[in-house]
């Protein structure tokens, strides 16, 4: 199942109804899924090297607390906050100010992942090295994650019980 953007995020408490979450593709809901937006994204931080090795162990660590507490939802949105700490150290990298699209996001699009037909920046001539490194920091630990084997049984058991 698609990740369900209808949902009345600011009242749904996903720890106590984890039957309404999907996994989504990529970064879906990370900004959305409550409580663990509000207990990660304190920890996110990617605007250098030095920031992104100290959230990715951050991160890292909730992630780890949540597998150990059996929080399948918790672990997926720990891995989607270090795969998005990548992607957005590498838009700092490759675009100035972090825009890599031209022109705001369509009313009917925003939540939605994709340039939604807009057009794309040009990249800067030099990426920023210290943001490449922050990526790569965040990189290495979301490929972690994702082959962490606990992480894979619990996303095998979840997706068996609610469905993807």
């Amino acid at each position: 199942m698609p990740f369900n953007y209808d949902q009345d995020f600011a009242h749904l408490d996903f720890r106590q109804h984890p039957e309404r979450y999907r996994v989504g593709r990529g970064e879906q809901g990370v900004l959305l899924v409550q409580p663990y937006k509000g207990e990660i994204l304190p920890h996110w931080r990617f605007k250098d090297a030095a920031a992104a090795r100290e959230s990715s162990a951050a991160i890292w660590k909730l992630f780890e607390d949540y597998l150990a507490a059996h929080d399948f939802v918790g672990a997926d949105m720990a891995r989607k906050f270090l795969q998005m700490g990548f992607t957005r150290a590498r838009r700092y990298a490759n675009h100035a100010g972090g825009k890599k699209y031209a022109g705001p996001v369509p009313a009917d699009k925003k939540g939605q992942s994709g340039a939604h037909g807009r057009a794309e920046l040009p990249r800067t001539a030099q990426p920023d090295p210290d943001k490449v490194e922050a990526a790569a920091i965040f990189k290495t630990k979301w490929d972690e994650a994702k082959v962490h084997p606990e992480y894979q049984r619990q996303k095998a058991a979840f997706e068996a019980r609610y469905g993807k």
